[in-house]
């Protein structure tokens, strides 16, 4: 079911389901929780509560936002602030599932509140500061591919740029990922929407990048190593978790992976989540999946 989670500038929109230990995702920019359509029911099946909640200015969530930045923006840090809000409207404490933005988002989090955020799994992440690679963008393709949709997405604020950003993203495609994206691009001409979204480029990654070495918990890194949005997605995995407290965290790599493996890939992203949860999450009834 759909709940509402009330705040005071507006309302986070989440699909709760299951009963277990409590898990929260949360998408990336300029998507929407329907992103998670795939895992959700693996990690229902396999013991856990989960809520699936739209970032602030996305999907059913409310726009018009204040941001602590002081700017019209959307920065990690309300995002952060946002998902300890769902998890103490839920009865946390909660493993933070985020993606892209929402990554960094989950760091911030674990650092401010850890009696609240018991793991965090990080997608993709933008959690540290990158400066485009002007080499690699002459040497490797999707690279230099993603990038410049992006950077024509955010530029040209063009819905076109941003699809086909998207269709470079997803190096495999689920079944029905024809239809799932043209909802996408139906919901982001609503009113507001995608103005919203342009408000998540107001900002930088440093406010997450400020708080790795603050995280106590258990981190996983899952990265796409064919991600257009890293010259080595390996190695920004890597360089995330380097810059936690020794031990705290590792990175698991879907080798065809693009930047959305959790809906092109969900059953081995579940798999490696669902592992993670097992170690860290608490009991989850015995139940297998």
């Amino acid at each position: 079911m759909t709940e509402f989670v009330a705040f005071e500038g507006g309302h986070i929109a989440c699909d709760v389901v299951g009963e277990g230990p409590l898990v929260v995702l949360s998408h990336g920019m300029g998507t929407w929780r329907q992103d998670f359509r795939h895992l959700v029911p693996l990690l229902v099946g396999a013991g856990y509560r989960v809520v699936n909640a739209d970032m602030r200015g996305h999907g059913e969530s409310s726009t018009g936002w204040a941001s602590v930045t002081g700017k019209r923006a959307i920065s990690r840090a309300d995002v952060a602030g946002d998902l300890l809000g769902v998890i103490r409207y839920f009865g946390g404490p909660a493993t933070i599932v985020g993606h892209s933005m929402s990554g960094g988002a989950a760091t911030i989090a674990a650092a401010l509140a850890p009696e609240l955020v018991t793991a965090i799994v990080e997608i993709n992440p933008f959690t540290r500061v990158s400066k485009v690679d002007v080499g690699a963008l002459l040497t490797v393709r999707r690279y230099r591919r993603g990038g410049f949709r992006l950077i024509g997405t955010q530029l040209l604020k063009s819905r076109g740029m941003w699809r086909s950003y998207l269709d470079v993203a997803y190096p495999g495609k689920p079944d029905d990922y024809g239809r799932q994206i043209d909802d996408l691009m139906t919901a982001l001409r609503r009113p507001g929407r995608w103005e919203e979204f342009m408000k998540t480029g107001r900002t930088t990654p440093a406010d997450a990048e400020a708080r790795l070495a603050e995280v106590e918990c258990p981190a996983l890194v899952i990265m796409g190593a064919q991600d257009p949005d890293f010259p080595d997605p390996v190695a920004e995995g890597e360089a995330i978790v380097a810059a936690m407290p020794a031990g705290l965290g590792r990175v698991a790599v879907i080798e065809d992976g693009g930047h959305y493996p959790h809906a092109q890939s969900s059953g081995r992203v579940a798999e490696l989540v669902i592992g993670f949860l097992r170690e860290h999450a608490g009991d989850a009834g015995g139940r297998t999946g």
